[in-house]
């Protein structure tokens, strides 16, 4: 695969539709060609303590931030006719799929990769486990600021280049 879009979000709280900041990683000719970050006013609005010590992220950082419409307005020409590509896909695709529903958007049935699923299967054993900075070493990247959406995004980029 030499051709997609890397994406991460991370979430203000334990609704999937909470995302408060999206990272993606443009890939092209196996290249990375572009990339975009952006916070996100969440809905609902309000922040776990929980995702906020994954993330770091508070309230006071999304207060003023674009709310989920504006900001894919300005991903959606960026990722157009490129598969889309996530650590633990799951997560990212749930949450991409409840933040269209709460703002009544047309989900465009994006296609997933799941860099998690092909680390089991590339890796195996070989690893102690398979997240996102465990992978993303063993494929010589150092993912220095893990749960920013932007770096995670670029991890999961270097991952799939190597792996899928």
């Amino acid at each position: 695969m030499t051709d997609f879009a890397a994406i991460d979000f991370e979430t203000a709280n334990e609704h999937p539709c909470s995302v408060c900041s999206v990272g993606v990683m443009i890939v092209r000719g196996g290249e990375v060609v572009d990339s975009f970050y952006s916070l996100i006013h969440p809905e609902p609005g309000y922040y776990r303590w929980f995702c906020q010590r994954v993330h770091g992220l508070r309230p006071e950082d999304t207060e003023d931030a674009p709310v989920f419409p504006r900001v894919w307005e300005k991903i959606a020409p960026m990722i157009e006719g490129l598969p889309l590509v996530a650590h633990n896909s799951r997560f990212d695709e749930g949450c991409l799929k409840a933040v269209f529903r709460v703002y009544g958007m047309d989900y465009p049935d994006y296609a997933f990769y799941d860099t998690l699923s092909a680390s089991r299967r590339y890796f195996g054993c070989s690893l102690p486990n398979h997240q996102l900075q465990t992978v993303a070493a063993a494929c010589g990247c150092d993912l220095v600021r893990h749960h920013h959406a932007l770096a995670d995004a670029e991890a999961c980029a270097r991952i799939a280049l190597r792996i899928l």
